[in-house]
């Protein structure tokens, strides 16, 4: 069973890349941030929390 991108409540790197258009060396460089609030680990698996990474976004201006 595959869940469609847009339910998912968590983004690997890859598919917030594709989603919001931001390069995936980008999104490696703000997850890496020791105070990122979007981002969780799943063993080595760094997954991006979408509706805290949206918020981060909507408040940014540049990054």
């Amino acid at each position: 069973m595959e869940i469609n991108i847009k339910d998912k409540p968590t983004l690997t790197i890859e598919e917030t890349a594709l989603l919001y258009n931001i390069g995936e060396h980008k999104l490696r460089e703000l997850t890496n941030d020791d105070n990122c609030t979007f981002v969780l680990y799943v063993g080595k698996k760094r997954l991006v929390k979408r509706k805290q990474f949206d918020d981060f976004i909507s408040k940014a201006f540049s990054i």
